[in-house]
């Protein structure tokens, strides 16, 4: 059996009571680690949490929060401290997609997209950095779109913060290798999420069908092939891995 390594880490998940970013809470736990997840909507982010300590007997630390709001990031970061004493991980995965043709994109959007997948991701990482260096190293994983390296036409304003969060990564990947904290970003192609789930108007499995057919493997990728990917890049067997935009999408982007 692989050990990634990560009994008794301290790990932040943003956007963690559902989809993905709940997948990657739950595959932390499992392997050990102490997981704080969240999210806007206390309700759901409760029964994330729960279903996680049932699963892995892990006490998950579920805490309320708009990541697009600076004093709500800084809370997540003090109760973390406060309950764990540290932190190792960051997985900033907070996000859904928004995407248009550019004439039709106005202010509000722009400035709420940049808000929730970049602004809020650069003060995590601010936040997390200081207390990852007191502890020897640690992890970032930003969670990205492969649409940030080769965007199609009517993607914004998703296309430019993913290139953005891309940018984000290698920049931090390079500053901050010299005290052991890496930093990657797993870029999307087709995941089955929760925001897929509400688009698909009923037929899910039709849905999933139907945009599988882009995908040269296929399929669309699962949540938790995506949690076991962003386990391993916040492992010890990763830690020769930093700067890195890997692409998760069954081959279906154009870019390496």
């Amino acid at each position: 059996m692989l050990d990634l390594g990560l009994t008794g880490k301290v790990a932040i998940v943003t956007g963690g009571s559902e989809g993905l970013g709940r997948a990657a809470a739950l595959r932390l736990a499992a392997e050990g680690a102490r997981v704080v997840i969240c999210a806007r909507r206390k309700d759901v982010l409760e029964r994330a949490a729960e279903t996680i300590r049932q699963a892995t007997g892990v006490q998950v630390l579920a805490h309320p929060a708009d990541v697009t709001r600076a004093a709500d990031v800084e809370a997540v970061v003090t109760a973390t401290l406060a309950a764990h004493g540290g932190i190792d991980i960051l997985i900033n995965n907070a996000g859904t997609s928004s995407a248009g043709p550019f004439e039709q994109v106005d202010d509000a959007t722009w400035e709420a997209d940049i808000q929730v997948k970049l602004i809020a991701a650069i003060r995590f990482c601010r936040l997390v950095i200081p207390h990852m260096k007191k502890r020897g190293g640690g992890r970032i994983v930003n969670v990205t779109t492969v649409g940030g390296k080769t965007p199609a036409a009517r993607a914004l304003p998703t296309s430019v913060t993913r290139a953005a969060g891309i940018n984000l990564t290698k920049s931090l990947a390079n500053e901050y290798a010299p005290d052991r904290i890496l930093v990657n970003t797993i870029c999307l192609g087709l995941v089955k999420s929760a925001q897929w789930e509400r688009r698909a108007k009923g037929d899910l499995e039709g849905y999933y069908r139907e945009v599988a057919k882009r995908v040269p493997v296929g399929r669309v990728g699962e949540a938790e092939e995506f949690a076991d990917l962003a386990a391993f890049l916040c492992s010890a067997r990763a830690a020769y891995i930093t700067g890195t935009a890997i692409n998760f999408d069954g081959g279906m982007s154009a870019s390496f």
